[in-house]
C-alpha cells in the first residue's frame, strides 16, 4: 500500500494554513511530528531543503510528519507577525496533529527561525503538562538575543548544528547549549554552512537516528 500523503488547509488564527501530511514509508506511524520552516521573510517555506530532509528522516524513523506554511507564505492566509503569530500558527498545526493521532507520542521540530518557534512552543506546552517528548532544533540561530524561553525549560531538547553555521557559530552555540538545563543533546555535523550544504544526507540520517 502506498504511504499516505495529504495536502491540507487548516483553519488558523489569521486564516487558512497550507499544510502537507505524510505518513512513514513503511508500516503504521509510531510517532507524530510537526516540522516548522525557516524565516518567512527570507524565503522560508515548508518545502525548504533542510525541512524536507528533516521530515524524511523523521518518516524513516516511523513518524507521521506534518509540515505547514506560516501565515502569508504561499497559500497560507495572513501576514508576517514577528514570530508571535507564527508560533500560534504552529500551535494550530500541532493541535491538528494531536487530535488526528491522539494515541501517538509527538515531536516538535524546526529549522533556523523554525527551531525557535518549535522550542518556544515546546517549552510552553511542557509547563502545561501537555508537552512533546522532545524538540529537535536544527540550525539554531544565536543571532537573536532573546533566549528567556529556554531558561528552566524541562522538555528534552536536541540541537543539531552545522559546524560552519554563519547564523549560529559554534563559538556562540556550544556555550549556549552547555549553559542550558538538562535534558538536552547536541549533534554537530560537518556541513559547509547554515543550510547544511554538502551534508544534507548526513543530516537526514542523524535525524532518523535520534531517540
Amino acid at each position: 500500500m502506498a504511504r499516505k500523503i495529504e495536502t491540507l488547509f487548516l483553519p488558523g488564527p489569521a486564516g487558512r494554513l497550507e499544510a502537507l501530511l505524510e505518513e512513514p514509508e513503511e508500516g503504521e506511524p509510531s510517532e507524530a511530528a510537526l516540522v516548522c520552516h525557516p524565516h518567512p521573510q527570507h524565503g522560508g517555506t515548508m518545502h525548504n531543503k533542510v525541512v524536507y530532509r528533516m521530515a524524511r528522516g523523521l518518516r524513516r524513523a516511523g513518524a507521521v510528519v506534518l509540515r505547514f506554511n506560516y501565515r502569508g507564505v504561499n497559500l497560507s492566509e495572513g501576514v508576517y507577525d514577528q514570530g508571535e503569530g507564527e508560533r500560534e500558527d504552529a500551535r494550530t498545526a500541532f493541535q491538528y496533529l494531536l487530535e488526528r493521532y491522539p494515541q501517538l507520542p509527538f515531536t516538535l521540530a524546526g529549522f533556523s527561525f523554525g527551531s525557535r518557534i518549535a522550542l518556544k512552543l515546546g517549552c510552553e506546552l511542557k509547563q502545561t503538562g501537555s508537552g512533546p517528548r522532545r524538540v529537535i532544533a536544527v540550525g539554531f540561530p544565536t543571532v537573536y538575543p532573546d533566549r528567556s524561553y529556554l531558561e528552566g525549560c524541562a522538555v528534552r531538547r536536541i540541537f543539531v548544528q552545522s559546524e560552519n553555521d554563519e547564523f549560529g557559530p559554534l563559538s556562540e552555540f556550544v556555550p549556549l547549549v552547555e549553559s542550558l538545563p538538562e535534558p538536552k543533546q547536541m549533534v554537530l555535523i560537518p556541513a559547509a554552512d547554515h543550510f547544511f550544504n554538502g551534508a544534507l544526507e548526513q543530516l537526514e540520517t542523524e535525524v532518523a537516528g535520534l531517540k
